[in-house]
């Protein structure tokens, strides 16, 4: 393949890898604990964690994981938002050797029980906020040991305990749950403390995450990515994000602000482990959509990278304490899990002085595959060029490789790619091709000099705020309501969400009315899934063998 796009690196950013330096993620993150010691490692809710506190919280961890008989292999569900306890929790499961299951800590019973049967979890890490969406559903699982986090767990003690009652009693925002059995992570930390640690060998193509993503289908599986999936990203990304971080202060630590969730891989990889790996420190961001306490978060800050969503730029573009903020260190803005709109990315540079550098990347491939170059100071509307060790083709419908300016499918290659689908052969057959390469399902176009653009994407998938919404689940998920015959969803555009939620709805009960199916909607959807608008309609367009045409309802 004649890789044109190499023209395109900034200087000083390697082709390839190269030797890959470490055998695991579990040695990535003890290697740079013991690099990094004294340095700051977090930063949340105006408490500070070293890479030595964490690495000593993590191993307590590990030992208390290994005390309750989990051993190398079985996964372990990660049910919380931006909290302390996340990055102590992910080091100590992969110590142990566990395989790490990251869940969205908003999703309904029905989500989480299908997430965690699938992947066979044993054990799960839930803050407390989210434990009763996780008692509903227990019985339906195989979860034998439940630690359950609380907000101000790992914060100084007299602040914590006031940060839990705050949140408890005050905010009343930790609904009521019975899980007799569960251990708090303090008392998780205090056991593992007492208990004896045994190093555990992992190798590159053991499984690190099970990252779960609708693909194509709307059943939600598991990306496979091994623990040389995520080193090999990390190193990628790094190299990539050389030459945008190499214009800091000399000497100057780099601080980036994690507000995008760690459950999102976007947010697990390139935010905290690429930060962790370059002795860099995170500001952990609970609730992003909460714009004046994220904007509150990190005034006092010295920050040089800002990995996020369009939304989130939008949102903090247009705040008026947006102008409170020093901008002034920010270096890099990495724009990814959604497509970055143009007027998006004028006001942040009107804002903050920074251009918005996109990417393209995916669940399956852990995930940056694509990016422009972090040298440039214009947004491109493009997803720029491959990373290094990477090939993106654009093929046709029957497998073709395409020519540039042909518009095609965007298929990934490169030590990034995941080992397949948890359990699932045949979608995995159907997403690899015979010379390796991941077809994306996204639509995409490059050009004669090697710039890649995407043209459309998955045909029916819905992107809000950078989550996928699955049309199948929401219409299995509608169609269930008593009343209602059949339902099709697209995507509309938004300009808070990128794009939001359509249903097109045939009833049978003409009672049946829009704020009716929202409150069944509200019970069985994360909140992102919910349809913004629904249109009753006779009846859906059909093919001859009685498909629903999304295309024609898009129209």
């Amino acid at each position: 393949m004649q890789k044109s796009w190499l023209a395109h690196y900034p200087k000083g950013v390697p082709s390839e890898l190269g030797d890959i330096a470490y055998r695991s993620l579990s040695e990535l993150l003890e290697q740079a604990v013991h690099h990094h010691a004294d340095k700051p490692a977090m930063h949340f809710m105006g408490a500070t964690t070293t890479y030595a506190e964490l690495g000593e919280e993590a191993r307590h961890f590990a030992a208390y994981l290994q005390h309750l008989g989990l051993k190398k292999g079985d996964r372990i569900a990660l049910m919380m938002p931006n909290v302390s306890q996340y990055p102590v929790a992910i080091a100590g499961a992969t110590m142990a050797g566990l395989i790490i299951v990251n869940v969205n800590p908003l999703y309904t019973p029905g989500e989480l029980a299908h997430q965690m049967k699938d992947s066979g979890a044993k054990a799960i890490v839930v803050l407390e906020n989210m434990a009763a969406t996780l008692a509903a559903c227990r019985a339906k699982t195989d979860i034998e040991h439940v630690v359950i986090a609380a907000m101000g767990d790992l914060l100084p003690m007299v602040k914590g305990a006031i940060v839990n009652f705050v949140v408890r009693r005050v905010k009343k925002m930790v609904p009521s749950y019975e899980l007799a059995d569960a251990v708090s992570f303090t008392k998780a930390l205090k056991i593992g403390r007492k208990a004896a640690f045994q190093p555990v060998e992992t190798g590159p193509e053991d499984i690190a995450v099970l990252q779960y993503t609708g693909g194509t289908t709307g059943v939600a599986k598991g990306a496979m990515l091994t623990h040389a999936n995520i080193v090999a990203n990390v190193l990628q990304s790094e190299a990539w994000n050389a030459p945008a971080l190499s214009q800091r202060e000399p000497g100057e630590q780099t601080v980036t602000v994690c507000a995008l969730p760690i459950y999102h891989i976007f947010g697990f990889t390139v935010n905290l482990i690429l930060s962790l790996r370059t002795g860099g420190a995170v500001i952990l961001i609970p609730n992003p959509r909460d714009i004046p306490a994220t904007l509150k978060a990190i005034k006092s800050f010295r920050f040089q990278s800002f990995p996020a969503v369009n939304t989130l730029y939008n949102a903090i573009a247009l705040h008026p304490d947006a102008q409170s903020v020093d901008w002034t260190a920010m270096k890099l803005c990495v724009g990814g899990g959604m497509a970055v709109q143009a007027a998006t990315a004028e006001r942040w540079k009107t804002v903050t002085g920074v251009s918005i550098c996109e990417g393209y990347g995916l669940s399956e491939t852990s995930p940056s595959a694509c990016c422009n170059p972090t040298d440039r100071s214009e947004y491109t509307g493009t997803i720029g060029v491959p990373l290094p060790s990477t090939e993106l083709a654009i093929l046709s419908d029957d497998g073709g490789s395409l020519k540039p300016g042909e518009v095609g499918e965007i298929a990934v290659r490169g030590p990034q790619v995941m080992a397949g689908y948890w359990n699932r052969p045949d979608e995995t057959a159907a997403v690899m091709t015979a010379d390796g390469f991941f077809r994306t399902g996204d639509i995409g176009v490059m050009s004669a000099d090697g710039i890649f653009r995407i043209v459309d994407r998955k045909k029916d998938m819905i992107n809000v705020s950078g989550f996928n919404v699955y049309p199948n689940e929401v219409e299995e998920v509608v169609t269930r309501m008593p009343g209602v015959i059949e339902a099709a969803a697209i995507a509309i555009p938004d300009e808070n969400s990128g794009e939001a939620v359509k249903l097109f709805v045939v009833r049978r009960d003409a009672a049946i009315g829009e704020e009716a199916i929202k409150a069944f909607c509200k019970e069985h959807l994360t909140g992102y899934k919910r349809p913004r608008v629904i249109e009753f309609r006779h009846e859906l367009p059909k093919s001859a063998v009685g498909k629903v045409l999304r295309r024609e309802l898009r129209s």
